[in-house]
């Protein structure tokens, strides 16, 4: 199981100075008084991460690495770094995070859970509990992410296997299905209990229904809800050239944030948001015309960004490391596009969003760039690191994964 561990170098009588930034911030660009720092490197495909109380750092893979898909990155001489890395669980995922005393993981089928120790450890990686299984994976949109709310339960998303519900799925002429048969197993949010083994789909709840694909979601304690970042449907100039033209189908639909609720639904595969309009717009497969829109009877966003940015993940920060405008906001993982053509791909940072009382406040903003290492991306595998995943250390700083080369980025402020 061990794959590294580095000697701590650190002589008894200093003590740690804590993290500092690297020089030109780690690649990114960041507002005044931030810096960043490389955690970590070469993981694998990192997709999301939890951090522990002691500031140790689990990271999910999306690929195995020597057998195992769940990493562990301990700095041990306090300087802000990994020097100790650890593996174990033999399953690929996106899903990770640490609730109650244990450190829940997901496949692309289950949930699994292991037990953490007084020191915050995994007591015993090699058995872990089954909390969930026999969930849908149909290879797209098969990442099951999680969140817990504060009453015992888990939220998992379970993404629909479709980019809008047509009877031959991503084909020209191809009419919607209605009703859309994928919702009674996916295109939705499931509830299930933390503390129960061996759930399934006849013992757990729809929470949520008419959502596309979840990637990011996150619980704000101040709503006391469920907030969810929904990936937006593929393909209106493709399939409907009469409708739309290259630049409406580069742009639209915008993704979108929602706030949930038990028995919510957010419309997929019937509509979706269109954010110039800033209307719930009937979908062309269910004979919407890009105009027709839906005034009622499904959710509206909270929040809408630019189309196919491919949200990854969301986390409300509550730590006191940020000034205190951070404090309680969103912060958003855009993992970058592939199908913004002809015009230039985006994405490829971590957005904030402001937020008072549950609900947001302000505009969207870019909060950290420079990921892709270059500003014209003209297909994603041009990006030099993709954000995925989000974390908050125990002393408030941010952590971000990155799934393509595997960086582990530390943010932190210092009084500029």
């Amino acid at each position: 199981m061990l794959l590294l561990h580095a000697c701590n170098n650190t002589p008894q009588h200093e003590t740690p100075k804590g993290p500092t930034a690297d020089n030109g911030n780690a690649g990114l660009e960041l507002p005044a008084g931030f810096g960043a720092l490389r955690f970590a490197d070469s993981t694998g495909n990192a997709r999301h991460l939890a951090v522990n109380k002691n500031g140790v750092v689990y990271v999910k893979l999306e690929n195995l690495v020597n057998g195992n898909g769940i990493v562990v990155l301990t700095d041990k001489n306090g300087d802000g770094r990994a020097d100790e890395r650890n593996s174990f669980g033999p399953y690929v995922g996106t899903g990770i995070g640490i609730k109650d005393g244990y450190l829940y993981a997901s496949s692309n089928t289950s949930v699994f859970r292991y037990k953490l120790n007084e020191q915050q450890e995994v007591a015993d990686p090699q058995h872990a509990d089954t909390i969930v299984s026999g969930l849908i994976d149909r290879g797209q949109h098969n990442s099951k992410s999680l969140a817990f709310d504060n009453n015992g339960n888990v939220y998992v998303n379970i993404g629909a296997p479709s980019n809008a519900c047509q009877e031959k799925d991503r084909t020209k002429g191809s009419p919607g299905m209605q009703p859309c048969p994928l919702l009674d197993s996916a295109g939705g949010i499931w509830q299930f209990k933390a503390g129960e083994l061996h759930q399934g789909y006849h013992n757990g709840k729809r929470y949520a229904t008419g959502l596309r694909n979840v990637v990011g979601l996150d619980w704000n304690n101040q709503a006391n809800t469920l907030f969810v970042m929904q990936h937006g449907r593929d393909n209106l100039h493709d399939f409907y050239p009469e409708l739309y033209d290259a630049k409406q189908s580069a742009e639209l639909p915008a993704e979108t944030m929602y706030k949930l609720h038990d028995g919510a639904n957010c419309g997929w595969p019937y509509i979706y948001y269109d954010q110039f309009q800033q209307k719930k717009i009937v979908a062309p497969e269910y004979g919407g015309d890009g105009k027709k829109a839906v005034t009622d009877k499904y959710d509206d966003p909270v929040a809408t960004f630019p189309g196919h940015l491919a949200p990854n993940g969301l986390l409300f920060y509550t730590g006191n490391m940020f000034p205190e405008r951070y404090r309680n906001g969103a912060f958003i993982a855009f993992h970058g596009s592939w199908n913004r053509a002809p015009e230039p791909q985006q994405g490829f940072f971590v957005a904030f969003v402001p937020f008072k009382d549950g609900a947001p406040s302000g505009k969207w903003e870019v909060f950290a760039k420079g990921f892709a290492g270059k500003d014209n991306i003209a297909a994603p595998g041009d990006a030099a690191h993709r954000p995925c995943g989000l974390a908050q250390g125990p002393d408030g700083s941010l952590y971000v994964s990155d799934d393509k080369m595997g960086t582990i980025y530390r943010i932190i402020y210092k009084q500029p």
